[in-house]
């Protein structure tokens, strides 16, 4: 375990295998929006499996529908036609979703924020606060408690955030550009701790980026879209074995050439939006 928060990203963790996880399958997957003549195709065709515990990180160009496939697997948005399977036996919350924006309450301490959905499950108060209490350690907040979000950094916000997904047990971690605004530094940081959580956890994770060095940081595979309407154009393997140490591998040969290789494929991708974008 680090010693501090900073010491996050220098520290690894070995992954356990006996951890309970989740499994998904997605198939044949659209969304519309719209009706008639102002129907817009959101994603079209979309089938995936997503391995128990396994780290998968989505990329695609701005308006690809990588959100709206992440809000579909959180029960937030309904697909117009496809199926989705969620096989998260023995987890208590089938999923949890992290946004861009931490989405604290401001009137709440990080305390009560992070106690707030095991509050609307009717968790005895006992167990939810031995629950609230390892979350906040998992994520260095236990010195923070009683401050309200106006007091907290960027990167504290977010860590409050993660701590109140992580509480719930979910099988399945859906983030949607948890660390996009934050400075450089906080987000080397943080995703550091992210990998280190979920090789704890065993967690299954979709995370949704616009940066193909963090989905190279973190991921198992980079599943890339295309352009609107968003179809999955190629899966890549990510052949770096875990734990990691990120800072170690993004200065390595072989990390500068995979990330190429994906925006060669990518860039005709983002072109073809930005080209849709300027009719």
């Amino acid at each position: 375990m680090p010693t501090s928060w900073s010491d996050a990203a220098r520290i690894t963790v070995s992954r356990s295998p006996s951890f309970k996880q989740s499994s998904v399958a997605i198939r044949r997957l659209r969304k519309e929006f719209g009706a008639e003549d102002n129907r817009v195709v959101a994603i079209e065709d979309i089938s995936l499996d997503i391995a128990r515990g396994e780290f998968v990180c989505i990329v695609g160009p701005s308006g690809c529908g990588k959100s709206t496939l992440l809000r579909i697997l959180a029960g937030l948005e309904k697909q117009t036609s496809g199926t989705i399977t969620v096989d998260a036996k023995g987890w208590p919350v089938e999923n949890a979703m992290v946004f861009q924006d931490s989405g604290l309450f401001p009137w709440m301490s990080v305390e009560t924020n992070v106690r707030f959905g095991l509050d609307t499950r009717g968790v005895p108060r006992d167990e939810a606060d031995t629950r609230v209490e390892a979350a906040l350690k998992l994520v260095g907040l236990t010195n923070f408690r009683n401050h309200y979000p106006h007091q907290l950094s960027g990167g504290m916000r977010q860590r409050s955030a993660i701590a109140r997904a992580f509480v719930t047990d979910p099988g399945m971690l859906l983030m949607d550009e948890p660390f996009a605004a934050l400075d450089a530094q906080n987000r080397v940081i943080l995703q550091a701790e992210l990998v280190r959580l979920w090789e704890q956890t065993g967690k299954t994770v979709i995370y949704v980026t616009h940066s193909i060095e963090e989905a190279l940081l973190m991921g198992d595979r980079t599943v890339i879209m295309t352009a609107q309407p968003g179809r999955i154009k190629r899966i890549i393997d990510v052949p770096f074995p875990h734990p990691r140490d990120l800072m170690q591998l993004s200065a390595s040969a072989e990390f500068g050439a995979l990330k190429l290789d994906i925006w060669r494929v990518l860039e005709e991708e983002v072109n073809r939006a930005r080209a849709e974008m300027e009719r």
